[in-house]
């Protein structure tokens, strides 16, 4: 199956990564879940939330491993559903986390997706 994605900044992964679960960024807390894009919605991610942030990752995750708390949403200002899941997300669901490059303009370049 098709892995959804979640961006995350370097020290919350590591904080995740200690404690066995992430349980989301500081935006995810105050929304009440946790924001996940797919791989087509990801460069639309980048450019409106995460514009000249650095020390981001990609980690793809196996959104059938997630169960009943991954919910698809409609999310008007995008006109599209995104998968939000309302739970931490266990590292065992974790395909891997690569980091998110910058090219000489400060755009995102993502990493593989495979």
């Amino acid at each position: 199956m098709n892995p959804i994605f979640k961006i995350a900044t370097a020290a919350d992964w590591a904080a995740a990564e200690r404690a066995g679960a992430f349980t989301g960024s500081a935006h995810d807390k105050t929304d009440g879940f946790l924001h996940f894009s797919t791989g087509p919605q990801l460069a639309e991610t980048l450019r409106l939330y995460y514009a000249g942030q650095h020390n981001l990752l990609l980690v793809a995750v196996e959104a059938e491993a997630l169960g009943g708390a991954l919910k698809w949403e409609h999310a008007p200002s995008r006109g599209e559903d995104f998968p939000h899941l309302f739970a931490a997300l266990p590292l065992s669901a974790v395909k891997w986390a690569r980091p998110i490059g910058r090219d000489a303009a400060g755009v995102a370049v993502l990493p593989a997706l495979d």
